[in-house]
């Protein structure tokens, strides 16, 4: 069989996301229906208008109401940040705050609604909110008896790999509502299938899924346009890393928020970043490379040594395929726990927010484990297996190739 050269070859088709394939293909979902809508600034179809624009505009569609969620409709309100109710500068539209007093629409909210709509870039973390701001809209919707549509993006980070430990359910919080692994490897079209299959949310659920996405794609691959769905997340690099690092919220260290390099590194002003490198670089964790570097927060959002030149480890992804950022986040949470011991001169530097990394760990296992001085293989002890059995058991819900 002759081969056909790269420049014969027909070109991959373009990714389109869920927005641009309900309004292409779907329409009969919503037309002629009042539309509510969950979304915010990562809600945009390839040429990067704003799903708001989009639905606001279309023939035989009734877009009446927004629904915010963690970071608001614009994406600019930190972490923790209690967002309010608004009115959308653009369309005149009511915005529905569901990072406020309530986390779940009401009742009242739903009101004139007759189909509610998810429109949200996830990154693929367990502990980032918008998909348990998906979880409980599709709640309400099923209450309300109103169906719930997702319009389906990317997993940010891509669906090839589940990893990490699975949720205890004992420790189930808005960071961790369901018992998931660290990171997913699901879409948010995916995790909603899983919610009404695995997890008991009842309701009547359709899922637009992106056009020309498999799961081996990460966000740079499909050529869709990268938004920061956060204010710290500003890079893929970053969202690659947080599964990892992100449990560093748990403690006194800085996760660099307040630089334009957040997520992708971790300090303190006492770290000796030089030893704490060396001592990672001998572990031998596949897929990353560890830099000393300093840096200094500017007005970080976790009030952590505002304007103070940190020592810290920044990370780099050199094989994505390979790389378990909640392993390499587990060996720089022993690694830096075992410096801060070291510290001669003083009193142990180091500070758990206990509650908090609980809750980002999916139970105190690892806290207690860290704290025993546990070998990192101990510690992370079960984490494949039980990753890889989620894995398993969400196939049948999985859409993409």
């Amino acid at each position: 069989m002759e081969e056909i050269s790269a420049s014969e070859a027909e070109p991959a088709p373009p990714v389109r996301p869920g927005i641009e394939v309900l309004l292409s293909d779907s329409l009969h979902l919503i037309e002629g229906r009042r539309v509510g809508l969950v979304t915010n600034h990562t809600g945009i179809d390839r040429e990067g208008i704003s799903s708001i624009d989009r639905l606001h505009g279309a023939d035989g569609v009734e877009l009446v109401a927004l629904y915010s969620p963690e970071h608001g409709i614009r994406g600019t309100a930190e972490a923790g940040e209690l967002v309010d109710h608004t009115v959308d500068d653009r369309t005149g539209l009511p915005v529905h705050s569901l990072y406020g007093d309530t986390r779940k629409p009401t009742p009242e909210m739903l009101e004139g609604v007759d189909v509610l709509l998810f429109d949200i870039l996830d990154i693929g973390a367990r502990f980032y909110t918008y998909i348990y701001t998906m979880a409980l809209g599709m709640e309400a919707a099923g209450e309300a008896g109103i169906p719930f549509v997702v319009l389906d993006r990317p997993n940010a980070i891509g669906g090839w790999a589940t990893q990490g430990n699975i949720l205890d359910p004992a420790f189930s919080s808005f960071v961790g509502m369901y018992p998931l692994p660290i990171r997913h490897g699901l879409t948010p079209g995916e995790l909603a299938r899983v919610y009404r299959g695995e997890f008991g949310v009842v309701a009547e659920l359709h899922v637009v899924p992106v056009e020309g996405l498999r799961r081996t794609m990460d966000m740079a691959d499909t050529g869709l346009p990268w938004t920061p769905p956060s204010p710290n997340m500003p890079s893929l690099e970053s969202a690659y890393h947080y599964p990892g690092t992100c449990l560093f919220e748990g403690t006194n260290l800085s996760v660099g928020r307040g630089t334009d390099r957040a997520f992708q590194q971790i300090g303190a002003p006492w770290l000796d970043a030089e030893r704490a490198v060396a001592r990672l670089e001998e572990l031998g964790i596949d897929g990353v490379r560890f830099e000393a570097v300093t840096f200094v927060p500017t007005a970080p959002g976790d009030g952590k040594f505002a304007d103070e030149e940190l020592r810290g480890i920044r990370l780099h992804v050199t094989d994505r395929e390979r790389y378990d950022p909640t392993r390499a986040g587990v060996a720089l949470l022993s690694v830096t726990r075992a410096l801060a011991r070291e510290v001669g001169d003083s009193a142990d530097p180091w500070e758990w927010r206990a509650a908090h990394f609980d809750r980002l760990a999916g139970g105190d296992a690892l806290r207690r484990g860290l704290e025993e001085g546990r070998e990192i293989d101990a510690l992370v002890a079960g984490w494949d297996e039980a990753s890889r059995a989620f894995g398993e058991r969400v196939e049948p819900y999985r859409i993409y190739p």
